[in-house]
């Protein structure tokens, strides 16, 4: 089964697009608009990604280059919901430290073939969801460390070392970015059939073929995002990986 672009596919995105944005007129949400931006920025994203896609998987590095160019705007993009552009060195570290190891034992293990056609996808995914790891982690560690800047102040008079202060902060936090990515292992199958296991289907595969492409996509995203968190964590205690805000307040 595959799905071609078509008319029956324009239809179905605008009556999609219009349910969205009935959505957000009656329930008077702000920006009614802005689904229809989205939907646009999406298309053109996209049809861009699959003309480019097209033109460099058969080419192993050039697809290298191109999974290195997704991560450079992963990068860019963590660093400014996060609000600290200037520590992307530190962002970069941290990402890199949760994919890279996922990438070598998918390689290693020979689970995934060196092509491009399947590392663009497989390593796409997961840096997505390494970004979105990162992003939770240090939105949620930043929060705390505004929020609960007394207690940071405490424990530095109770003689603890700046690092020392901040994991007391932020260390109950950062669990919290790892959910949404353990909810979607858990109901893996139950409540969500996830996207490799539907492109897999879609493909021609078997469902088995689905099952074990979309358990090692999960279990990939799972390791990425811990190992992610757990870095840019030590990082923020560092001082290294904070927005300016912080790093001024946060002074030993």
């Amino acid at each position: 089964m595959t799905i071609d672009p078509g008319i029956p596919v324009a239809l179905a995105v605008v009556l999609l697009l219009g349910i969205t944005v009935a959505g957000y007129v009656l329930g008077r949400l702000p920006g009614p608009g802005s689904p229809v931006l989205a939907m646009a920025r999406a298309v053109g994203q996209l049809g861009a990604a699959a003309l480019v896609i097209t033109a460099v998987v058969r080419s192993l590095w050039l697809s290298v280059l191109l999974l290195c160019a997704m991560f450079a705007v992963a990068v860019v993009t963590t660093t400014g919901r996060i609000e600290a552009r200037e520590a992307w060195p530190w962002a970069t570290l941290a990402m890199l430290a949760g994919l890279l190891p996922v990438v070598v034992v998918v390689l290693a293990t020979r689970t995934v073939p060196p092509t491009g056609l399947a590392l663009v996808p497989v390593v796409g995914i997961i840096a997505g969801n390494t970004m979105n790891g990162h992003t939770l982690a240090c939105r949620r560690a930043f929060a705390a460390l505004r929020e609960e800047h007394g207690q940071y102040e405490a424990a530095l008079a109770l003689g603890l070392t700046r690092a020392q202060a901040i994991e007391e902060v932020v260390h109950r936090r950062v669990p919290e970015a790892l959910v949404p990515g353990l909810d979607q292992v858990r109901t893996a199958g139950v409540v969500t059939l996830p996207g490799a296991f539907i492109g897999v289907l879609l493909g021609g595969g078997s469902p088995a073929q689905a099952a074990a492409a979309q358990v090692l996509v999960l279990v990939g995203i799972m390791a990425a995002q811990t190992v992610t968190a757990v870095v840019a964590e030590r990082l923020v205690g560092a001082a290294l990986l904070l927005p300016a805000d912080l790093r001024a307040s946060l002074r030993p």
